[in-house]
């Protein structure tokens, strides 16, 4: 894609007029004003006395073109014989598109000091270099694009391990901390004033306990509790015969 510079091109703006502007005055009609502002550049409309909210002004402007700058900075203003001017609102046009096709009519909105809507304004922007120019033309700097990645060969086989062919990993930064050792010392430490609840000998030293006393002694049998088991509703053997 070839570079071609803007820088000195001649760039015509027609400030046409002004929609739904936020009304400054109480009693009277505002009359209102178009300032643009383009790099050091400074032009500005003729009072349109009486115009209220919708002035118009039909006045052509030119701009000479710097290279690097794409927009144009608008402001209205209400024109005031007695104290300062009031600031309506102000917007910024973009110029891709004009600088692009040549042409661009377009409303462009206002903004208050505060963020909010303060109407509109329509210019028509004209550029007429740009018809002359090359089908593949940009008025800008060429979009940025990846390198491709690097075209690696390919190894059929795994290269043979040597201790010169790779080099080592960077040894650890060696991390010195302000605090001392986990667990700390507990000799450092305030012991508890109550004492312990547990006996000296608690816990055991030694577990499980002696053999002697594990397993404890059997439960002792019921002494009327029948020798023969299961129990049976007939004496002698168990179970009894079949007649």
């Amino acid at each position: 894609m070839s570079i071609y510079s803007i820088q000195g091109q001649a760039l015509e703006v027609i400030v046409i007029g002004c929609t739904k502007l936020k009304d400054t005055e109480w009693i009277s009609r505002q009359d209102s004003y178009v300032c643009l502002e383009y790099g050091s550049t400074n032009f500005r409309t003729t009072t349109c006395t009486d115009g209220g909210r919708n002035p118009i002004f039909q006045e052509k402007f030119v701009f000479s073109l710097i290279e690097g700058i794409r927009e144009i900075n608008v402001t209205v203003w209400n024109s005031n014989t007695v104290t300062y001017d009031d600031f309506i609102g102000n917007g910024k046009i973009q110029l891709a598109k004009v600088l692009a096709e040549g042409y661009d009519d377009s409303t462009w909105s206002l903004q208050t000091k505060t963020g909010r809507h303060a109407g509109e304004v329509r210019l028509i922007l004209h550029f007429a270099t740009a018809d002359r120019l090359p089908a593949n033309f940009a008025p800008s700097a060429p979009p940025f694009h990846a390198p491709p990645p690097s075209q690696l060969a390919m190894y059929a086989t795994m290269p043979s391990a040597h201790p010169t062919a790779y080099p080592h990993p960077p040894t650890p930064y060696a991390f010195s901390s302000p605090f001392p050792s986990y667990p700390p010392n507990n000799g450092a430490y305030q012991t508890s004033m109550y004492s312990s609840p547990f006996p000296s000998g608690y816990p055991p030293s030694s577990y499980p306990p002696p053999s002697s006393a594990y397993p404890p002694a059997p439960y002792p049998l019921h002494p009327q509790a029948s020798p023969f088991y299961p129990p049976g509703p007939y004496p002698g053997v168990y179970p009894p015969p079949q007649y």
